[in-house]
C-alpha cells in the first residue's frame, strides 16, 4: 500500500478535515494513581527501608521476605518495590540492585506496568489449591528470561490451603539462586510457623495521622483542589493509618465538594472546596468542639442540656456509635495530658488549653470510672436495636454516678462515721443530746453515737431457759454443731449463759468456741462452756435412746405381744414407732 498522502483521494474517499482524537484515558482512582514508585514516595516505613537498603549495600538479600500489616500500608506496594530494587539495570543498562530504582530502564517500567515476564503476582485468595502451588514449583526450576531475579509476589498468602503451605515448603526453605519469593498477608496468624520461618520478616506500621495529613495535603495540591486543613485532619483520623483508606475517603470528598468558594460564588476555575463540616456528613462524623461542649455537660451533670446536645448531634446526622467514641477519645486525651503526655497535635491552642483544664481538675479515680462508664456505654449503644436510645441512658447513667462518691472518699466517710459525712451532722443539734464517743478498740476507729442510739443490753429473760433452747439456736447457724450438743454432751449445771458438761465422746476446743460464738451472735452474752465435775445428766442423744429402749420393753411386756411370740417363736419386732407396732402386732394375731 501506498503511503502517499493523496491516499483518500486516490480511493475515491475525502480525507477527514481534523484527525480522529486521541483516546481518552480512563480515570484513575487517587489510591492507583499515587501508588508510591520508589521507596522514597513510601511514607511511615522508614524502618523496613534502612534494613533493605542495607541488605542490598551488603549483598545479604533474603530469598524470601513476608509483608504483613493492616490493609492499606503498602505491602503489595512494597513487593512491587523490592521487585523493582532487585532486578534494575540502570539507565546505562549497567547498574546493579539499588535500594533507588531509576524507574526508566526496562525493567523498572515493565515492573510498574505489571508486564514484565520475570514478575509473577498470584493472588492466593483466588489460587487457593495444591495445583497453583506446583505450577510455582515446576517453574522456579527455569531461570529467569530477562532479569537478574525471578520473582514470585504472592498476596494474601495466608488463604492458600494447609497442603499448598505443605508443597511450598521445600522450595520455599531452599529456591534456586535466582528466585524470591515475596508474601503478603494482612492475617499473619493465620500463616503457618513453619512458612514464617524460612522468610524474612517486616511488619508495617500503621501511618500516622499527622504524617497522612501532609500526604492528603500533597495529593489535593497536585489535583487542583482547595481543602480546609481541619477536613484533611478529619480524613487522616478516619482512615486509621491505611494510607489506601485515605485516599478513597479523599476521592469521595473531592467528589463531594462544593465548587464554590467562601461566598458561596462559583469558582473561575471549577476547582473544588473540601470544607470540614462536609466530611463530617459525608462520614457521619461528630464535630470534636461538639464532643468537647459534650463532655463538659457530663462533667457538670447537667441532663437536660446534654440531652438536648444529642438530639442535636442526631439531628444532623451524627450516629449515636460515633458519639461514643469521640467521648471516649476526648476521655483518653485528657488522662494522656494528665501524665504529661504529649496532646493530639491536629489540635487547637484552645481546645489544648481545655484538655490541660480538665487534666488538673479530674483525678485518676474518676477518669478510670469515667472511661468504664463510656465503654459499657459503648458496647451497649453497639448492639442495641435502638441505638439513640440507648446512647441517652448511657450518659444519663453516667451523670447519676457523678453525684455518687467514689470508694476513696466511700471507705472515709464509712471510717469517719455519719458525723463527718454531712456538714450539716457536724454541728450538735439543739435537740439531741451531745453525742458520746464509744471505743471499740485501739487499732479501730472511734464512731460517735449517741445515747439513744446505743444497742439496748438483752433482757435476762431473753436468753435461753434450758439446754434444749440452746441446741435449737446454734442448729440454726450450723447442723454440725448442733449434732456436738446433742450426741457428745451430757449437761451437769445449765445456767445461761455457763453450761458445765460432761463429754460422751472427746470434743475439740475449736467447736467448743464455734458454739459460743454462735450462741453470742444469737443473744449478744459472751457464752462460757466448760467441763464440770459431779453428775451429768445423759445426752439428749442417749436419752432419745432411752426412751426408744423403754418403748420397746413395755411393747414385749405387753400380754398380747408375748402371747404372739409364744405362738410364732421365730418373729421379730421389727423398729418403728410404737404407736404404729402394736395395731400391726395385733393384725398379725387376729
Amino acid at each position: 500500500m501506498s503511503d502517499s498522502p493523496d491516499i483518500f483521494a486516490a480511493s475515491g474517499v475525502e480525507a477527514p478535515v481534523d484527525p480522529a482524537p486521541a483516546a481518552v484515558q480512563p480515570y484513575r482512582v487517587l489510591a492507583r494513581k499515587y501508588r508510591p514508585s520508589s521507596f522514597a514516595e513510601l511514607i511511615g516505613q522508614d524502618a523496613m527501608v534502612q534494613t533493605l537498603a542495607n541488605a542490598i549495600k551488603r549483598d545479604r538479600l533474603a530469598h524470601a521476605f513476608l509483608m504483613t500489616g493492616v490493609r492499606g500500608v503498602g505491602k503489595t506496594s512494597t513487593a512491587r518495590l523490592i521487585a523493582k530494587a532487585l532486578n534494575c539495570i540502570g539507565e546505562d543498562g549497567e547498574g546493579g540492585p539499588t535500594i533507588s530504582p531509576c524507574g526508566k530502564c526496562e525493567p523498572c517500567r515493565a515492573i510498574a506496568e505489571g508486564s514484565f515476564i520475570d514478575v509473577i503476582e498470584m493472588d492466593a485468595a483466588s489460587h487457593t489449591g495444591v495445583d497453583d502451588v506446583r505450577e510455582i514449583i515446576e517453574a522456579v526450576r527455569y531461570s529467569s528470561v530477562s532479569a537478574r531475579y525471578k520473582i514470585y509476589i504472592i498476596d494474601e498468602v495466608h488463604m492458600l490451603s494447609k497442603n499448598a503451605f505443605n508443597a511450598l515448603l521445600k522450595t520455599l526453605e531452599e529456591p534456586p539462586a535466582h528466585v524470591k519469593f515475596i508474601f503478603a498477608t494482612t492475617e499473619v496468624n493465620k500463616v503457618p510457623i513453619t512458612v514464617l520461618s524460612r522468610c524474612q520478616r517486616f511488619d508495617l506500621k500503621r501511618i500516622k495521622a499527622e504524617q497522612l495529613s501532609a500526604h492528603f495535603a500533597y495529593v489535593v495540591e497536585q489535583e487542583g483542589v482547595q481543602a480546609e486543613q481541619e477536613a484533611l485532619d478529619l480524613i487522616a483520623q478516619a482512615a486509621e493509618g491505611s494510607v489506601r483508606d485515605g485516599l478513597s475517603i479523599l476521592d469521595q470528598a473531592i467528589a463531594h465538594a462544593d465548587m464554590s468558594d467562601a461566598d458561596g460564588t462559583e469558582q473561575a476555575d471549577g476547582t473544588s472546596i473540601i470544607k470540614a463540616v462536609q466530611i463530617r456528613e459525608m462520614l457521619g462524623l461528630s464535630d470534636r468542639g461538639a464532643v468537647r461542649r459534650l463532655f463538659g455537660l457530663l462533667l457538670e451533670a447537667d441532663s437536660v442540656a446534654l440531652l438536648d446536645a444529642i438530639d442535636e448531634q442526631y439531628r444532623i446526622g451524627v450516629e449515636p456509635l460515633s458519639l461514643m467514641n469521640g467521648l471516649l477519645s476526648l476521655c483518653h486525651q485528657v488522662t494522656l495530658c494528665k501524665v504529661g503526655r504529649a496532646s493530639d497535635p491536629t489540635l487547637s491552642d484552645e481546645a489544648k488549653a481545655l484538655l490541660n483544664e480538665w487534666a488538673e481538675k479530674l483525678s485518676y479515680p474518676v477518669l478510670h470510672r469515667l472511661w468504664q462508664l463510656l465503654l459499657k456505654g459503648y458496647e451497649e449503644v453497639q448492639q442495641a436495636h435502638r441505638p439513640r436510645e440507648a446512647c441517652d441512658m448511657a450518659l444519663l447513667r453516667i451523670v447519676c454516678a457523678a453525684e455518687m462518691p467514689d470508694p476513696g472518699e466511700l471507705v472515709k466517710m464509712l471510717q469517719q462515721g455519719p458525723a463527718a459525712s454531712s456538714p450539716a451532722a457536724s454541728a450538735p443539734s439543739p435537740v439531741t443530746p451531745p453525742a458520746t464517743e464509744v471505743p471499740l478498740s485501739e487499732n479501730k476507729p472511734q464512731i460517735a453515737l449517741a445515747p439513744q442510739d446505743e444497742p439496748p443490753a438483752p433482757a435476762p429473760d431473753a436468753l435461753p431457759q434450758d439446754f434444749q433452747a440452746v441446741i435449737n439456736i446454734v442448729g440454726n447457724t450450723s447442723p454440725i454443731l448442733e449434732s456436738i450438743l446433742v450426741a457428745d454432751m451430757r449437761i451437769v449445771s445449765f445456767s445461761a449463759p455457763v453450761i458445765e458438761y460432761q463429754s460422751a465422746r472427746p470434743i475439740a476446743p475449736s467447736d467448743i468456741k464455734k458454739i459460743t460464738d454462735v450462741l453470742k451472735d444469737a443473744t449478744g452474752e459472751i457464752w462460757t462452756i466448760k467441763e464440770g465435775q459431779g453428775e451429768a445428766k445423759p445426752s439428749i442423744a442417749e436419752q432419745i435412746q432411752m426412751d426408744q429402749e423403754a418403748a420397746t420393753q413395755a411393747i414385749l411386756d405387753a400380754p398380747l405381744v408375748k402371747a404372739a411370740f409364744e405362738a410364732f417363736p421365730d418373729a421379730e419386732l421389727l423398729e418403728g414407732d410404737t404407736d404404729e407396732v402394736i395395731p400391726e402386732t395385733r393384725s398379725s394375731q387376729a
